[in-house]
């Protein structure tokens, strides 16, 4: 028996073909997984988020003049709202403001500049990036903090009876924002 192999699927010969999985299901797991993983990570960095009311402040805003929640939905009546906290030191806020800007031309959005300096500073780094956003001033980052907010960039929407709908922390998309606000819309 010498020339002759005792395995048939080493040369190929009489081999019954393995099926591989196809490409597309794999793809489908590994998106499913970043998925879950994105989710879950979101739900941790907002586990500190209170539920229902959104918390009401009042603070000086960026051009000198008292604001507050309350009165920036009344300004808007019968539609949710975004409330973006960001910082002139967050890199990450930086690189979302064209996004920001894009959505606060369909949508009202009231920015909150977090431990960013004063009234004056924080109205000179609009200027110099040249947005013109209404913008309350939370020097000390209690608002922030009244949110349960532990960072920036962060958009609380906040539907036409003050309830907290959605919040998503770090860069969001332009889609995904108009997306939550036109979704807390609907169920006003």
């Amino acid at each position: 028996m010498t020339g002759m192999n005792p395995d048939p699927s080493r040369d190929g010969a009489g081999a019954v073909p393995v099926r591989k999985r196809p490409r597309w299901r794999r793809w489908a797991l590994e998106i499913a997984i970043f998925i879950g993983l994105f989710l879950a990570i979101q739900a941790w960095m907002a586990r500190d988020v209170p539920a229902g009311p959104a918390p009401d402040f009042a603070a000086l805003a960026a051009d000198g003049q008292p604001l507050s929640l309350t009165e920036w939905r009344a300004a808007h009546p019968g539609r949710a709202v975004g409330v973006y906290f960001w910082a002139d030191w967050c890199p990450i806020c930086t690189a979302q403001e064209g996004t920001i800007d894009a959505v606060q031309a369909d949508h009202p959005v009231l920015s909150v500049a977090m431990q960013s300096g004063d009234a004056a500073a924080v109205a000179a780094v609009l200027a110099g990036r040249g947005l013109d956003w209404p913008t309350a001033i939370d020097a000390d980052g209690r608002i922030a903090q009244a949110y349960g907010l532990r960072g920036v960039p962060a958009f609380v929407v906040v539907d036409a009876a003050g309830a907290i709908r959605s919040v998503s922390l770090g860069y969001s998309t332009g889609w995904g924002l108009r997306a939550r606000l036109w979704w807390a819309g609907l169920s006003s």
